[in-house]
């Protein structure tokens, strides 16, 4: 922070006192940094367009409900299929679950719960299904009786 604050200090000394060199130099670096923060905004805005393309579900698939679905171990089935033009690399989620008509999510975030990912790579219009575990809930609570819903979904895309 002291490093930043003194080069601020500096340019604002080098502007006022040499201002026919020290602006030139200054608008050219304001170009450049307004052109890296359009690239950086593109890509981010690109990378949330392709993560809505994706359709991702999970559905609680237990053996005893559903044959042969999920064992009892990891009774969240997760169906994604890719809708985009480019292979999918890489994804990570958070599972949330919800009452019927609630908003209040009932799922605790411990440091121990398990972490979602995807299965790598996932060509433009494949699709993939996995049963993975339930995370830990609110005491109270059965996973039968609730909606579960990816969240925070963070991904990246070849090409």
């Amino acid at each position: 922070m002291f490093i930043g604050v003194l080069l601020i200090l500096t340019w604002l000394v080098l502007l006022l006192r040499y201002p026919s060199k020290a602006l030139p130099v200054s608008m050219a670096a304001l170009f450049g940094l307004g052109l890296v923060a359009l690239w950086v905004v593109w890509l981010e805005t690109r990378e949330a367009r392709q993560l809505a393309r994706l359709d991702l579900r999970l559905i609680y698939a237990p053996t005893s409900d559903y044959p042969q679905r999920c064992p009892a171990d990891r009774p969240l089935m997760v169906q994604l299929k890719n809708n985009n033009d480019v292979p999918l690399v890489e994804l990570r989620w958070r599972v949330a679950a919800y009452a019927p008509g609630d908003t209040v999510n009932l799922v605790e975030n411990l440091y121990s719960a398990p972490r979602y990912r995807g299965p790598g790579e996932l060509q433009a219009g494949a699709q993939w299904e996995d049963c993975l575990p339930v995370p830990p809930l609110r005491p109270g609570y059965r996973p039968q009786s609730l909606e579960f819903r990816p969240e925070r979904l963070q991904g990246s895309f070849s090409g």
